[in-house]
């Protein structure tokens, strides 16, 4: 359940694909409550930045997981972290055939104990 979380973290979907995934949760009657957050909302300025739907799945996430959610970790502020990153499996060929893009999402437990 959420609550067994400090953070539930997706990336990247942006704003639009984190309430998105807020919906679909509470369709299920699952609140993800504040606990849930973005990677694209985490590395980018949404104020300051013309961000809209974020940016590099792949890139985005392996940043903030790096630079924002370890360290966070290692100082103490989060003990159990879900962390979901998505990428799209793009293929040239699909694209030129007009094929829809297949997504990939591994959710991970990420725990530090002192």
């Amino acid at each position: 359940m959420p609550k067994d979380y400090d953070l539930i973290v997706t990336g990247d979907l942006g704003v639009l694909g984190h309430d998105i995934v807020r919906d679909f949760f509470a369709m299920d009657g699952v609140d993800l409550g504040e606990r849930y957050v973005d990677c694209g909302m985490l590395l980018y300025d949404i104020e300051g930045q013309d961000m809209h739907a974020g940016a590099s799945g792949c890139g985005c996430s392996a940043a903030v997981l790096n630079g924002y959610l370890l360290s966070g970790m290692r100082q103490g502020r989060w003990k159990k972290i879900l962390f979901a990153p998505t990428g799209a499996l793009l293929s040239p060929t699909s694209a030129f055939q007009g094929e829809s893009i297949p997504g990939i999402c591994h959710a991970i437990c990420l725990v530090a104990e002192r």
